[in-house]
């Protein structure tokens, strides 16, 4: 995707494959910066602190982290330990451990003089099957998105399509293209009249600061609003659709996403306004069916609701982002980083295969050939 006029992708392979390049997420908007990690040990603290995130990107990151380590050392016992490592760092985003678990599954039989490279063949092709598969997404999508726009009132014609967007499920959080923002990208560049209503997402703004930034390059209008405001824009018929990515989606069809996803998707269903989930395979987690009792929510830092990052008004561009409190010292902060919003509130899933209802027996039909 573009950035000043510039193709990027989220993640590449840098000094002969020994290391891998990464947009520092955390400095965005402001700054835009890239990094090398260059072991395991980068990649996990990459992954933790939010460096690399995005439930697809952060699998991606996993599966370059086995290949450094098996390049460090090839050995059974250095294999299962950089597994570990990596996996205890996001436990809520299926992704991951769906990444890992085809590299590790790869290359645990080969001789260990093999390992490395075919750790880097398996990682280089996922994220190859993740730009394809959001790409396909975001076709999906744009029927739904022309379907939605050409539906309404001959009056309304005209008028932009308003989505309503939360959290960040753009190209950053994938190699490329993004879940959510992708049938965006394609409408827009196929000259839809489309307009997003970005959620700011608190506690880390990934909305704000991250949607906004990808938006901005690629020219798509928007407007950001606070996280409490989309209810009130729902009742005003300014919302034509909401669309969401998802870190976790169970066989029954229940969605895990940023924390405050459930809540839209209640005011979605109060006014009658579709609410669609944007996915790719690998955020299916077959093994379980009730989102609210088999997905582990991850707990973060009280800090990232007491505190917040942004850029003194008055000062350039160029200056280092500040932490600023918000709340009075010794307050604590309490900060689960996902929510589940059952799947009777989601109107359809739009996938690399197509659109089908958040149902096991819909999913089922689209992937009949996963083995359960």
């Amino acid at each position: 995707m573009n950035i000043e006029g510039k193709a990027w992708r989220t993640i590449w392979l840098e000094d002969g494959g020994k290391s891998i390049g990464v947009i520092d997420q955390t400095r965005l908007p402001h700054n835009f910066i890239t990094c090398s990690l260059s072991d395991c040990d980068d990649v996990a603290e990459a992954i933790a602190n939010m460096v690399v995130r995005g439930a697809p990107l952060i699998g991606i990151a996993g599966a370059y982290g086995l290949m450094l380590a098996l390049i460090e050392d090839p050995s059974s016992e250095s294999l299962e330990t950089a597994f570990q490592r990596l996996i205890e760092t996001r436990p809520t985003a299926v992704n991951l451990r769906w990444a890992l678990c085809r590299v590790f599954e790869k290359v645990k039989t080969l001789p260990v003089c093999d390992r490395a490279e075919a750790a880097r063949s398996e990682a280089e092709l996922i994220a190859e099957e993740d730009v394809r598969m959001c790409e396909a997404i975001g076709e999906y999508g744009l029927g739904v998105l022309k379907k939605l726009a050409y539906s309404r009132p001959i009056e309304r014609q005209k008028e932009p399509l308003n989505l309503l967007t939360h959290c960040n499920a753009g190209w950053l959080a994938t190699a490329d293209w993004g879940t959510a923002l992708a049938p965006v990208y394609k409408a827009h560049r196929a000259g839809l009249n489309i307009h997003v209503w970005v959620d700011e997402t608190r506690p880390r703004n990934q909305g704000a600061s991250l949607t906004a930034y990808e938006l901005s390059q690629e020219g798509v209008p928007h407007t950001v609003i606070a996280d409490n405001a989309g209810g009130h824009l729902m009742q005003h018929h300014q919302v034509d659709a909401v669309i969401v990515g998802s870190d976790r989606i169970t066989s029954s069809g229940d969605v895990c996403n940023k924390i405050g996803t459930y809540l839209k998707a209640l005011a979605a269903f109060d006014n009658d306004i579709p609410f669609y989930v944007a996915i790719p395979a690998s955020t299916i987690d077959w093994s379980i069916r009730d989102g609210l009792v088999d997905i582990p929510i991850e707990i973060r830092s009280g800090m990232e609701v007491t505190h917040i990052q942004g850029q003194y008004v008055s000062s350039p561009l160029s200056s280092e982002p500040e932490l600023i409190r918000l709340c009075p010292s010794g307050t604590e902060g309490f900060n689960p980083a996902f929510d589940v919003t059952p799947a009777r509130l989601v109107t359809a899933l739009i996938t690399e295969r197509g659109i089908t209802s958040a149902t096991y027996k819909g999913l089922k039909r689209l992937y009949s050939d996963v083995e359960i």
